[in-house]
């Protein structure tokens, strides 16, 4: 007997029907005698559909109440999963996050995992019961609803694996694995068998929509091994684990492109020890993720600062900057939307040499402008054009000849 994480996206559990296919496929586990706990995110676009209604009646929502409104969507996923199993004859209960024992800090909108009490679901386990848990939700100390940010049933699943020490942590999503690129613009890519946590979580925080960044960071703080498969077939999927030798063969591993960034230049700033430190305390502050940032050389006492954003949060960083800005002695803030992040990612970058002149040329010959470049020791991303991003994607996955893994 195995104690197994399984989590669904929205995508598995879009309809009724999908929920019942759902239901069967942990069936068939349970009945090998498995112990089951079973996280679901909300039906696929319900949570899209929540955020809509929400800025129809205020452009700038609460966070506090949009985590309350957002809990929703889970929720109604719970019920219905563990209604699902009833139905075929298998004892389940369904969770919220705060009733799992899940508790975050007070960051709205995208909190952090501070504990998990499992004590609850271990009972339960005990008793016979498949544990239908709601994905991308907690409780803070003072008992109100927070969320983990979008993709966040990714971070649940793989927290609840770590607290209970399951055998098995498997993630189900509308593909079968984590590819060398998106298939749906590099017709050629190619399923990876295995990739590693470093790896992975390039892939993740540079645009690849497979899994959410901060759950693959828990899975490599804590250990767990899991794999990537799809809920609409039984084909093997992408085992994400740690690091090995054999790794370090392949130069690049895979392409991402992340299409929802913002790239912001804050000008005519003063030039003196203090005002950077400034600027990006205010993003802080206001918990505006920050990504690539470039600075210039000051000249005539005045500098830039560039650096990317996702959109959803450009306004916010927008308004935090107005005030910090003030305070050092004035600047102005330009934003363009129309930007993409391209990334290579690789751990055989650490002990091969060329990656930069490769995608930089491949890029030059198809008259591709970058805008930014950030390096890391596994990864190089540009920013260019967004109508370029699909183009650029097959081009680069092409020169690093990925569809040869």
């Amino acid at each position: 007997m195995a104690r197994i994480i399984q989590k669904y996206g929205g995508t598995s559990v879009g309809d009724v029907e999908r929920i019942k296919n759902v239901a069967n496929r942990i069936k068939a586990v349970r009945d090998q005698g498995n112990e089951l706990v079973v996280v679901v995110s909300a039906r696929a676009g319900v949570t899209n559909e929540l955020i809509a209604r929400a800025k129809a009646i205020n452009p700038m929502p609460s966070e506090r109440e949009m985590d309350q409104l957002l809990a929703v969507g889970e929720q109604e996923t719970i019920a219905l999963t563990a209604m699902a199993l009833h139905g075929i004859g298998v004892p389940a209960k369904s969770y919220t996050g705060a009733q799992a024992g899940i508790t975050t800090d007070t960051v709205h909108t995208k909190a952090k995992i501070k504990t998990i009490n499992a004590k609850a679901l271990e009972k339960d386990l005990k008793a016979g019961n498949v544990i239908i848990v709601a994905g991308f939700q907690g409780i803070d100390e003072e008992g109100h609803t927070t969320t983990l940010g979008r993709g966040g049933s990714d971070l649940t699943g793989i927290a609840l694996a770590a607290a209970i020490k399951a055998d098995k942590c498997e993630i189900y999503t509308d593909v079968d694995g984590v590819y060398t690129a998106d298939p749906r613009v590099v017709k050629d890519a190619r399923k990876l068998a295995e990739i590693s946590y470093d790896e992975m979580l390039e892939l993740a925080s540079s645009g690849s929509k497979v899994m959410q960044s901060r759950s693959v960071e828990f899975a490599a703080k804590y250990g767990v091994v899991f794999e990537v498969r799809s809920s609409f077939n039984n084909n093997p999927g992408t085992i994400v684990k740690a690091e090995v030798a054999s790794m370090e063969k392949v130069l690049v591993r895979g392409v991402a492109v992340d299409k929802d960034q913002a790239k912001v230049v804050v000008s005519n700033i003063v030039d003196k020890p203090g005002s950077a430190a400034r600027v990006f305390r205010a993003l802080s502050d206001a918990h505006v993720n920050v990504d690539m940032i470039v600075q210039n050389v000051g000249r005539a006492g005045v500098a830039n600062l560039t650096f990317t954003v996702p959109q959803t949060e450009m306004k916010k960083a927008v308004l935090a900057l107005e005030p910090a800005l003030k305070e050092i002695g004035g600047g102005q803030v330009t934003v363009t939307e129309q930007i993409a992040k391209l990334s290579v990612v690789g751990v055989g970058m650490k002990t091969h040499s060329g990656v930069a002149a490769t995608l930089f040329q491949s890029l030059a010959e198809t008259e591709i402008n970058i805008e930014l470049i950030s390096t890391s020791e596994i990864k190089i991303s540009v920013v260019i054009g967004l109508e370029k991003a699909d183009e650029a994607a097959r081009v680069v996955h092409a020169a690093f000849k990925l569809n040869q893994l």
